[in-house]
């Protein structure tokens, strides 16, 4: 049966003299709501208004998927009508009717997304609007308009996404049947009289009076910066030559986890996601890639490696999980042996940490210790070559046998569950700690560190280890 899709605009006298015919020689009508000065056009008429699918919806999704299916069902008994505020095309609920059934004609109304615009009085040619039930499909632009912003819960989360996007301080448009006022985005859900007519209006300001920035915005800031009449400096720079920048950068953001400092984490990922962009642009400059084939190779890189959510493997724990990622990490990179996976650890880590992954990615072979204990018992052996090494004062052998030691320790903290870069750290500060307690307790006796004697050394450093006994 056919359905008709009428689109009431935003005020009274807005509906055409098309829709109003198709109305008259209409049998079953169906409104979306009864609340907007738009619905006063069709007080006239027979109609059912569908304010109760609203009550018995979970959300909207539910909602605009419910109120198609109470029209489409209608629908095959008898032709029917479907009366939306706005313009058909602004409505969720007649997408899924128009998507979904073959017979059904179409009366535009005026569009709210217009309406708002220009009352607005927006400037942008490049506006996003979308219904405040989408508002989480809204990202940055320009500018936006958001309607349907018909009660304060949904008026609280268009608020909190434009602040994220433009800034609360930030003026924008509200618009309702009253009229349009201007009011600062954290306004927005102080307002009154909340309902159909409802919506907000908002454009960004000039670049440097912005008061909200994209990643975008960040990449366009280097573009300025690196163009002519730029800076100098910022110029100047390569790839080779802001290298460096990425691990310090990298070590101060884990510093300010260290340190528990969320303020100093929000300040270092801006860092590192500078340093990051940064090489994207030149990257960019010379035509290698762009800061789109980055993310878009992230993102995609996470679906195919997370099979056991977007795929068909399955994962019931975290090591199951990281199994699979593994897994997949190998099938992407095209490592068909274990040793490529091997050198395929960056040879620039730590050496610390570069040893720790390397013995785990040689364990996924089998080849592993049976326990932290037989990996002790293997450090055991190790410092025994070591010892021999020294007594022949053969340096090339003593090299080559403490760095056995040394990769021992890490196969050992690995199987403990231990981090050993981590614990290689917080040792060294608690050297430090004890070793400025035994240098306090020696000069605050009026001695000299120099001075002492190797019986004196033992004695104060133990009365510093029982100073700083919590180590």
């Amino acid at each position: 049966m056919k359905i008709t899709l009428i689109g009431l605009g935003v005020k009274d006298g807005d509906m055409t003299l098309s829709a109003e015919r198709a109305l008259s020689g209409a049998g079953k009508i169906f409104a979306r709501t009864s609340r907007g000065e738009a619905y006063s056009q069709i007080a006239k008429y027979d109609v059912e208004y569908l304010d109760e699918v609203f009550e018995r919806s979970r959300n909207f999704d539910t909602l605009n998927k419910n109120l198609a299916k109470k029209v489409t069902s209608a629908a095959k008994d008898s032709p029917v009508v479907y009366c939306v505020d706005g313009a058909v095309c602004e409505d969720e609920a007649c997408k899924i009717i128009i998507s979904s059934q073959r017979e059904v004609e179409v009366y535009e109304g005026v569009s709210k997304i217009s309406y708002v615009r220009d009352a607005a009085g927006l400037k942008s040619f490049a506006v996003t609007a979308l219904s405040a039930c989408a508002t989480e499909q809204l990202k940055s632009c320009p500018a936006a308009v958001v309607y349907d912003i018909d009660d304060e819960y949904l008026a609280g989360v268009v608020k909190q996404k434009l602040s994220d996007l433009f800034g609360e301080e930030t003026y924008c448009t509200f618009v309702n049947a009253e009229g349009a006022q201007k009011i600062k985005i954290y306004e927005i859900d102080r307002m009154k009289n909340y309902g159909a007519d409802c919506a907000v209006a908002v454009e960004e300001d000039t670049f440097l009076k912005k008061q909200r920035y994209d990643y975008s915005d960040l990449e366009n800031m280097i573009k300025l910066l690196r163009a002519p009449g730029g800076c100098p400096w910022d110029r100047a720079q390569t790839n080779d030559s802001i290298k460096q920048n990425m691990i310090e950068e990298a070590y101060e953001l884990v510093d300010a986890i260290n340190r528990g400092d969320d303020d100093g984490m929000e300040e270092e990922c801006g860092d590192v996601l500078l340093q990051a962009a940064f090489h994207a642009v030149m990257k960019d400059e010379q035509g290698a890639f762009n800061s789109s084939d980055v993310i878009t190779r992230v993102v995609k890189k996470l679906i195919f490696r997370h099979s056991h959510i977007f795929g068909g493997d399955k994962a019931a724990d975290e090591s199951s999980a990281l199994g699979v990622w593994e897994k997949n990490k190998m099938k992407e990179k095209h490592q068909t042996t274990y040793t490529q996976s091997l050198k395929a650890v960056p040879v620039n880590f730590p050496a610390c940490m570069r040893a720790q992954k390397v013995g785990k990615r040689a364990a996924k072979s089998g080849m592993d210790f049976i326990s932290a204990i037989s990996a002790t018992e293997k450090m055991g052996e190790e410092a025994t070559e070591l010892l021999k090494a020294l007594q022949t004062d053969d340096k090339k052998a003593v090299a080559e046998e403490a760095g056995d030691l040394l990769f021992s320790a890490v196969n050992t903290c690995r199987l403990a569950g231990v981090d050993s870069e981590q614990a290689l750290a917080e040792a060294t500060d608690k050297f430090i700690r004890r070793f400025e307690a035994f240098e306090n307790i020696i000069l605050s006796e009026g001695k000299n560190v120099n001075d002492l004697c190797d019986e004196e050394y033992d004695w104060y450093w133990l009365r510093a280890k029982n100073a700083t006994k919590e180590d």
